[in-house]
């Protein structure tokens, strides 16, 4: 195995730092049935790893576990439905904010019955 040097290193950590962060609203969606699921991620780069536990099986979403494992990973689509705009204000609550954008999206697309993997609170 290669090492890398101190240098290459160091380029490599300063280039993680850079890539820019998003937040966001996603989206699951059953391409057989239109089912939708709505949530949040503070790094949208992480929707594979919401596909990874689907595809272990390890999902909270009984249902939506259910039908991933039914008729598999091709029949879903991530989509992102909107990234949250950074904000320079430091009491900016990121949870907070996630938790308005999600409700807005369900509003929306109201995501229950044959239309989601919501449950109506």
């Amino acid at each position: 195995m290669n090492k890398l040097s101190k240098e290459e290193r160091a380029r490599l950590l300063e280039q993680y730092k850079e890539i820019k962060i998003e937040a966001g609203v996603y989206q699951i969606r059953n391409k057989i049935n239109g089912k939708v699921l709505v949530d949040t991620t503070p790094n949208l780069k992480s929707l594979n790893g919401r596909a990874g536990s689907l595809s272990l099986g390890t999902y909270p979403n009984k249902e939506l576990q259910r039908e991933w494992t039914e008729y598999g990973a091709d029949a879903f689509a991530m989509e992102v439905l909107e990234v949250l705009e950074p904000s320079d204000n430091p009491f900016v609550n990121i949870k907070d904010e996630l938790k308005q954008l999600e409700t807005k999206w369900i509003e929306r697309l109201q995501p229950f019955g044959d239309k989601g993997y919501h449950k109506l609170k």
